[in-house]
């Protein structure tokens, strides 16, 4: 008799039928229905940029990478480890979990409150720029209190529950951001929204999962989990010291002034990212980690999950970079942002390679291949720390910026190494979408040159790369595209 569901594992929460169904209509859902979240996000980014001062969003910008340095510490690895663990969590494990990282973040927020006085020397805050820091600390333990109500929706793939908090809380802080800098409340918007944004994502996420919070430790527990986490947390450690740490130097180094600069290109060149991919990994995690002992299953959907990014990441990087220098002149009061435009070309190119490499990355953890992820992310921290400070001295923020796309640029070793213990695709996942997208940046360049600066060129120029990237892509992919849009759409929709 013929098994009516295929299961990964007898303990698995999930049938391998549903975590197919379910990672698709994942992917779609948090693509699709926070696609005009995401453009609102973009959109407050923009005025925000205009109504405050380079230096403003500098002192941002540094703040924001102090305190989610210090986010690194309020978790080991254990809330990883509960959505890769095969078998249904207990509850003794999600207890421990919560009580180890309350403890944790209370620790960490009394740690910053103590070294305020000296974060506000080092970097010269002022009083509003403190608060902020505050403000930024108090975030951190709403955040941990939604740790375990976040953890079992995603381990349940249940993707649509889980992005309607990050909708309320997405839409409260932009909105009240961009009014209050339009106020004329400066660095003080951001401080009040992030506040706002904490109450009501913690709010929004027990209404769509409630769970009671309970104190226990179990050291069996803790230890099981650890045996992944650990590993997880060193990746996310090295992760930090590359980012957040590298933005708090280069704060003393380049100053407000600098870090502003290179944090707008750093917040557009990647915006690509955060626009299309991490909703992807968001789903894929947990469903390749489901997948982990089915390696044809899992080998295909890495290459679909990675031609989805490079598919929609490759060509609006290549948009950004041809618009950029027309919208920097024509939209009012943002001319201050000019000097950022070469180093927006630099930070793309880091971009570009981490819309395959993170994909990459993801999958390693999700098999247990952890060792691997975190060798590859001991190379890209050395490197940063080798190229970023050196290049920054020499030759500032572009410099900087030159740094990062080094360092992305060696993400080939990664993908070679990769490709040694998961044999997925690159041409069908990476090399079209590339060849596309440069062919359509081709056409842009030309046609750009017979335009007048205004906006209308700008109308112009996306619906002619629009159109010719999608039928270059057609030529490229063939019927199997409509199919996955048909097949997105019908699982989107589906009451399942």
């Amino acid at each position: 008799m013929q098994e009516e569901a295929e299961h990964l594992d007898p303990t698995s929460e999930i049938e391998l039928s549903s975590v197919k169904e379910r990672a698709v209509k994942g992917v779609v859902v948090l693509t699709g229905r926070t696609f005009l979240l995401s453009f609102i996000s973009l959109l407050a980014t923009g005025l925000l940029t205009v109504y405050l001062s380079p230096s403003e969003f500098g002192i941002f910008w540094i703040v924001s990478a102090v305190v989610n340095f210090l986010t690194y510490f309020s978790d080991i690895g254990l809330a990883a480890a509960l959505i890769q663990k095969k078998e249904t969590p207990t509850q003794q494990d999600l207890r421990t979990t919560f009580f180890v990282q309350q403890v944790l973040v209370i620790i960490l927020i009394g740690i910053l409150f103590l070294a305020t006085p000296t974060l506000a020397k080092l970097y010269n805050l002022t009083l509003s720029g403190k608060l902020l820091l505050y403000s930024l600390g108090v975030s951190l333990l709403f955040s941990s209190l939604k740790t375990i109500p976040s953890i079992l929706l995603e381990r349940k793939l249940e993707f649509g529950k889980l992005v309607i908090p990050q909708v309320l809380e997405n839409l409260t802080y932009n909105i009240l951001a961009v009014f209050l800098a339009w106020k004329g409340f400066g660095i003080t918007s951001f401080t009040i929204a992030v506040l706002l944004r904490g109450v009501v994502g913690l709010v929004a996420i027990y209404i769509f999962q409630p769970w009671l919070p309970g104190i226990a430790f179990s050291r069996q527990s803790l230890k099981g989990l650890l045996s992944f986490g650990a590993p997880y947390q060193a990746n996310t450690l090295l992760a930090t010291l590359k980012d957040d740490a590298m933005t708090a130097f280069l704060g003393i180094q380049l100053g407000p002034l600098g870090v502003g600069l290179l944090g707008w290109a750093q917040k557009w060149g990647q915006a690509p990212l955060r626009f299309f991919m991490d909703h992807v990994i968001k789903v894929t995690f947990p469903a390749f980690s489901r997948m982990q002992d089915k390696r044809d299953h899992l080998v295909a959907s890495l290459t679909r999950s990675i031609f989805f990014i490079c598919f929609l990441v490759f060509p609006s990087i290549v948009g950004l970079l041809i618009l950029a220098p027309i919208l920097v002149q024509i939209i009012p009061r943002y001319g201050k942002w000019s000097p950022a435009l070469v180093p927006l070309g630099l930070i793309a190119i880091n971009t570009t390679f981490a819309a395959v490499t993170t994909q990459l990355t993801n999958v390693l953890n999700a098999i247990g291949q952890i060792k691997t992820t975190f060798k590859l992310m001991i190379m890209w921290t050395v490197l940063t720390w080798l190229f970023v400070p050196i290049l920054a001295i020499k030759m500032g923020v572009v410099g900087a910026a030159a740094g990062y796309a080094l360092v992305g640029a060696s993400s080939l070793i990664a993908i070679y190494i990769v490709r040694r213990k998961i044999k997925f695709s690159l041409k069908e996942s990476t090399f079209k979408p590339l060849l596309a997208s440069i062919v359509m940046g081709i056409v842009l360049l030309i046609a750009r040159n017979f335009l007048p600066v205004r906006l209308l060129s700008v109308g112009i120029l996306i619906f002619l790369g629009l159109i010719t990237y999608f039928i270059f892509i057609y030529l490229l992919v063939g019927q199997s595209l409509t199919h996955d849009v048909k097949r997105s759409l019908k699982t989107l929709f589906s009451r399942e």
